[in-house]
Order: structure tokens, then C-alpha cells, then sequence
């Protein structure tokens, strides 16, 4: 039987007796009274899919037209293929080709919960579900699984809307787990920000090794003081002290020991009975010891302070001029290279000198002499910020160098007017004195000095008005006396040098070439050259990297320039311009507190 679904036709109103195929017009315009509108496109919009959505849910309650049974961990889901298959990649595989499940009643899945299929199914019937912080991690598995992507990402958007001190870590680990980079790094990020809460509950003691590094070796770690570091790493090992004692050493090459107030440092960390008996320890206390004596004498990467402490590493740019033959500056300014900012210091008092000799001892500033015969020495004390005058040198001079070494200031050659100097005075800041100790090989002025592992060096220079020195004079304070040294690869004055991890870096004299000396092996090597020739830069060492700044080019002229070399990877980049073009200026590092805190 044949059943027919239409309108039944009058013979008379067809027309056509023969054919029942004879089309027919339901009615007539006329063609002139059209106005464009010759169809209707008619939608009910999202509400016809939620309408069927909502009857095949009904049906799937009552088990009509079900073709396929989903049995998990003994419980069954009646469903319909069909719906399955339109919503999951997963289903559409299995149902779709030629696999056993497509032509089975019951199909068993094993590996996820009863309760998250219970859930997902209520999203595939009804596009919702309700995501708690008990479901979402299995329901997560679950769409991860079913590659039911919008679902999983909402898992992922909860989980973030969820974190707290007290579960970030965990939430972080889950996120590592299934490769989520964005959750991981909002995890990490909100650990970073929060750490001294999140040292304190039960999943940072279950981190890994190498997990606990990571955040107490970042820069970016949010702490009031140093001393929450040592504390939530003494946690951490004691929690499962027989298993974690050998990473002890380890794990405290990433605390800034030396940042630790010196009575906590004594009280807290050398009384420990565990650090007493790791001798593998005791070079990192050794360190600690002699920062607090030496200050920013003594650099590594444990000498750094955190920003979030409120102090940061600057560079100092003291005094200078513009041009030659102009004005002497007053200005003192610090850099930061992390944000790039530019902060005015107290003025240098007798800012009519030149040429003078600018060094640091621990976190103050020394600027001596800078005028022929000129005996004046001034410190720039940075808690204050205020310059103070103090003991005066025994010889004046001007273009000569000092360098701090193992807590003393050295004032090394320069010219007096008439001759090029050999003397060399130390100065005590205890005793506030000066006192000659024993006299360069050879005289010169404009030399770079710098210390390195326990000497003084003194390289190059101008032994007189016409020539360069090529030579390397090293003083060692235990005996006082000064050896010559493998001389450097081109003789130079108006030179400036730093030391870096054992290492000694000079640039300048008018040449575009950066050399290194290995005071152990006692060679010179190139290795980058700056971007145009520059003598009287100045040069300092700031977050384990280098920065030359400003200098006079060959025709004269002062740049603003700052570039930075990073001897980790051998490149030399140009970072920034300083407020005004500048040489013959002083350039220190030190560590400055900031007012603002962690945006500095």
C-alpha cells in the first residue's frame, strides 16, 4: 500500500483530464506589482536544535530508539549512535568504520567514571553541564578522551577560576600533565606571586626536586625577605629528611645566602645540624661570610636580590661631560636595565673636577681626586643619599683608577701635573685612612684597573703624553709587591675594565674590540667587538651581564649609547640611550633600595 500525502485535485479545477503530472499554478501575480520579495527563508533558529536536542534526551530516558549500550564500571548508558557520533570524533571512529563496537549492542569503556559518562552524556543530550571542583578533573579526562574540545576547555577555564595558594601546585601539575601550557603558566605565575602562602601548605612539601627549583632559582619570585626562601627549603627537606639530605647543597645554590641578615645568617642557618654536617655546604656558607664583609666587592648569582624585596641592581653614572672642553656635570644617576629607568641621586659636590677616579665599596660610591693634585675624596653613602667627605688621599692626582680588593680601596697612577704617577694608596674605611703600599712597575695614567680572584690588575694606560702601555700589572696583597702579567693584545689608554666570574672584560681606548684575560692561565682572547670605537666609557657588571655606557667616539663627540654584553652567550646588543651624551664619567654598580617595591 502506497500512501499519499497531499491535496486531492478537482478534475474541473486541473484542467487536465489525462495527466495527473500536470504542473499547476496555486495562483497568479502580476509581474508589476511584485516588490522583490518572491520567497520567504524562514529559520526558528537555536531553538529547533535545543527543541530536538531536548526529545532525543527524552528519548534517551526512556529508552526509545536507543541503538547502543555504553557499560562503564558496571553501569549501562542507553544512547543513541547517531547523536554520539555527531558530537564526538571519539564515537564517530568507533561506530563509523568497520570496528567490532559498530555492530555490537553493548559496548564496555573502560578508564573513566561512571559518574564523569554520566556527565558527559548530560552535555552531549543537552549542551550543559554543571562543572564543580569534584567532577572537574575526571570530567576533563573524560572530553579529553572523547575529544569533546569545548568541554575540555571549560574544565581548563574552571580550574583557573579555582586557584588558590592551596592548590595551585597540584592544578599545576595536572596542567603539565595534559600539556594545558596556558593553565601551567598561570599555576606557575600565581605560585610565583604568592609563594610565602604557598610554601606553607602540604602540596609544596610533595614537590619534586627539580619542581622546587624552578620557582627558588626565578628572579621573579615574590617574597618579602631572602629568609622565606631558606625557611620553605629547610621544609621541604625535613619533611622526608633521609631522602632529600643529598640535595641539601643543591637546592641552597638557588637561596641567596648572602642577602640573609647577617644575624639570621649566624642564629638561623650555620646552627642548623643539618647544614653542620654537609660539608659539601660550606664553600655556599664561606660565600655568605664574605659578602657580608665585602658587599658588591663579591658577585654571583646568589649576590642578585630579588625585586620583590623592594632592592634591585643599578648602575651608577657619576658626574662626566658632554663635550670636550664643556662643563663638568653634578649629576649623579642610577640606572635600572630590567625596566629601563632613569632615577636621580644626590649631586656630586665639586662638580668642577674631571678625570677623577670613581669605585664601590660595598653599597656606597668613592670619588677621588679630579683636578691636578687634587687630594679630595668623597663617599656617596646610599642608604642616606648624601655625599660625605673623608680622609684625603697623600698624593693628588687626576686620570687615575681605583678598584676595591677584598674590602680596600686601591687609588692606582694617574699624572700630577708634570708626571705620570707609580703610587698607589689604600684606603680602610674602618680607620678611615689612607696608606702607600708598593709602587706600580710602570707609571701611567688612564689605565683600566680592576680586581680579580684576589688581585688588583692594572692594564694599559699612558706611561706619557705621546705613547701606550701594552702592559698587565698585577699586585697581590699578601705579599705587596707587583708582577707583570701576558701583556694585552694592543696597547691603549682612556681603557676601562670589570671582572666577571673569574674573568677580567676590558673595552674602550678607541677600538671597537672587546678582549678577555683568564688571570689563572694568564691569556688574552677577543671576543665581540662594540659597534663603533669609544674611549673613556664607562663599564659595570649588573645582573650577570655587562654594560658599557656612554664614551667619546674618534671624532670627539660624546654618545649616549648603552650596549650590553652577555658573556653566557656571546652576544652584544643596544639596549637604551642615556638622559645626555656623556664621558670621562664614573660607572659602579650597587644594590638600591626601591620605594615602590616590586615595580620599580
Amino acid at each position: 500500500m502506497v500512501l499519499i500525502l497531499g491535496r486531492r485535485l478537482n478534475r474541473e479545477d486541473s484542467g487536465v483530464r489525462d495527466s495527473p503530472a500536470t504542473k499547476r499554478k496555486v495562483f497568479e501575480m502580476d509581474p508589476k506589482s511584485l516588490s522583490g520579495h518572491e520567497f520567504f527563508d524562514f529559520s526558528s533558529g537555536s531553538s529547533h536544535a535545543e527543541s530536538i536536542l531536548q526529545i532525543f534526551n527524552e528519548f534517551r530516558d526512556s529508552r526509545l530508539f536507543t541503538d547502543v549500550i555504553i557499560c562503564v564500571e558496571g553501569r549501562e548508558f542507553p544512547c543513541h549512535r547517531a547523536v554520539l557520533s555527531a558530537c564526538s570524533s571519539y564515537f564517530r571512529a568507533m561506530f563509523c568504520n568497520d570496528h567490532r563496537e559498530s555492530r555490537e549492542m553493548l559496548v564496555e569503556i573502560n578508564g573513566i567514571f561512571a559518574e564523569a559518562m554520566d556527565c558527559f552524556l548530560q552535555y552531549v543530550y543537552t549542551g550543559k553541564v554543571k562543572i564543580t571542583t569534584e567532577n572537574v578533573q575526571y570530567l576533563f579526562e573524560t572530553s579529553s578522551l572523547f575529544q569533546i574540545s569545548v568541554l575540555r576547555d571549560a574544565c581548563a577555564k574552571f580550574l583557573e577560576e579555582q586557584l588558590d595558594p592551596c592548590n595551585c601546585l597540584g592544578i599545576q601539575r595536572f596542567a603539565d600533565t595534559h600539556s594545558l601550557k596556558t593553565l601551567f603558566t598561570k599555576c606557575r605565575n600565581f605560585a610565583l606571586q604568592t609563594f610565602e602562602d604557598v610554601s606553607q601548605h602540604e602540596e609544596f612539601l610533595e614537590l619534586g626536586k627539580d619542581e622546587l627549583i624552578d620557582y627558588i632559582c626565578s628572579d621573579e619570585l615574590v617574597i618579602s625577605k631572602e629568609e622565606m626562601v631558606f625557611e620553605a627549603v629547610m621544609r621541604w627537606v625535613y619533611r622526608a629528611v633521609d631522602l632529600r639530605r643529598p640535595v641539601l647543597q643543591e637546592l641552597l645554590t638557588h637561596v641567596r645566602l648572602p642577602l640573609l641578615h647577617p644575624n639570621y645568617f649566624v642564629q638561623t642557618v650555620e646552627v642548623d645540624h643539618l647544614i653542620q654536617n654537609s660539608p659539601e655546604c660550606y664553600q655556599l656558607l664561606h660565600e655568605a661570610r664574605r659578602y657580608h664583609i665585602l658587599g658588591n666587592e663579591m658577585m654571583s648569582p646568589r649576590t642578585r636580590p630579588r625585586r620583590s624585596t623592594g632592592y634591585s641592581e643599578v648602575i651608577v653614572i657619576v658626574g662626566g661631560c658632554e663635550r670636550v672642553g664643556g662643563f663638568n656635570l653634578p649629576y649623579t644617576e642610577c640606572y635600572d636595565p630590567v625596566t629601563g629607568e632613569w632615577k636621580s641621586l644626590a649631586k656630586l659636590p665639586e662638580f668642577t673636577k674631571s678625570e677623577y677616579a670613581v669605585c664601590a665599596l660595598r653599597n656606597d660610591i668613592l670619588v677621588s681626586g679630579g683636578r691636578i693634585n687634587s687630594r679630595d675624596v668623597w663617599i656617596y653613602n646610599s642608604q642616606l643619599n648624601i655625599w660625605i667627605r673623608v680622609a684625603s688621599l697623600n698624593k693628588g692626582r687626576w686620570r687615575h683608577k681605583m678598584a676595591v680588593l677584598l674590602g680596600k680601596v686601591y687609588v692606582v697612577g694617574g699624572y700630577d701635573g708634570q708626571s705620570r704617577l707609580s703610587s698607589v694608596e689604600c684606603y680602610d674605611s674602618f680607620s678611615n685612612r689612607w696608606t702607600e703600599v708598593a709602587p706600580l712597575k710602570e707609571a701611567v695614567s688612564s689605565p683600566a684597573v680592576t680586581s680579580c680572584v684576589g688581585k688588583l690588575f692594572v692594564i694599559g694606560g699612558g706611561p706619557d703624553d705621546n705613547t701606550c702601555s701594552d702592559k698587565v700589572q698585577s699586585y697581590d696583597p699578601d705579599t705587596n709587591s707587583w708582577l707583570l702579567r701576558a701583556t694585552i693584545p694592543i696597547a691603549k689608554r682612556c681603557i676601562t675594565a670589570v671582572s666577571l666570574n673569574n674573568l677580567i672584560y676590558v673595552a674602550g681606548g678607541l677600538t671597537k674590540t672587546i678582549y678577555c684575560y683568564d688571570p689563572v692561565e694568564d691569556y688574552w682572547m677577543h671576543v665581540q667587538n662594540t659597534f663603533s670605537r669609544q674611549e673613556n666609557c664607562g663599564m659595570s657588571v649588573c645582573n650577570g651581564k655587562i654594560y658599557i655606557l656612554g664614551g667619546r667616539r674618534e671624532n670627539g663627540e660624546a654618545t649616549d649609547t648603552i650596549l650590553c654584553y652577555d658573556p653566557a652567550t656571546g652576544i652584544i646588543t643596544g639596549v637604551a640611550a642615556m638622559p645626555r651624551p656623556i664621558s670621562y664619567h664614573g660607572c659602579v654598580t650597587i644594590h638600591r633600595y626601591n620605594e615602590k617595591g616590586y615595580k620599580l
